[in-house]
């Protein structure tokens, strides 16, 4: 591949993702039986988990995407979020459900379930495959969880560095000097 960075050692391996959101499916299918959710995928990390995690849901789901910016290109949230591409669809009434790839300070996924909840749904709950062990800085009630994971910057399963190794069927850690 080239490059400063490398792959490094699998955080977490392809088939304890797959079983993983096979079981996170069966428990959403449950949880909303009877309120079929609209999935809210955050851009452009969470697509594969959104995609693996729709096609484990035995409901109707309906798919809208938002873009925010927190990081630039740097490793570390500003905590200044930016939407950069808003939903196309009105939340009202609706079992809105934020699909995050992953979570570190908190900080970005804090504003998007205040800036979402503002649009009235019935519902709103979040589903993180990835949250990074005691980097929160604020109190998120995430009621579904794939993995807690080391404080390490990884890549592979959508998630990237440069827009590289999104396409690794597993999540890995990235090793070389910090991305900026």
């Amino acid at each position: 591949m080239g490059g400063p960075h490398e792959v490094g050692r699998t955080i977490v391996g392809e088939d304890d993702l797959l079983a993983r959101v096979a079981e996170l499916g069966k428990e959403l299918t449950a949880d909303y039986a009877d309120r079929p959710p609209l999935l809210v995928g955050v851009l452009k990390g969470a697509f594969v988990f959104m995609s693996d995690l729709a096609r484990a849901i035995d409901l109707p789901v309906e798919f809208d995407f938002m873009a925010v910016s927190s990081y630039g290109s740097a490793t570390r949230s500003s905590g200044v979020v930016r939407i950069m591409k808003d939903l196309d669809l009105d939340l009202t009434n609706r079992h809105v459900l934020i699909v995050e790839d992953i979570v570190d300070s908190g900080l970005t996924l804090a504003y998007l379930k205040k800036n979402l909840a503002a649009r009235d749904p019935a519902s709103l709950e979040v589903c993180a495959l990835l949250v990074k062990d005691g980097l929160q800085r604020v109190e998120l009630n995430l009621r579904y969880v794939g993995f807690v994971i080391p404080q390490v910057f990884v890549v592979g399963y959508g998630l990237d560095v440069g827009e590289r190794y999104r396409n690794l069927p597993y999540i890995a850690e990235l090793v070389g000097p910090e991305p900026t």
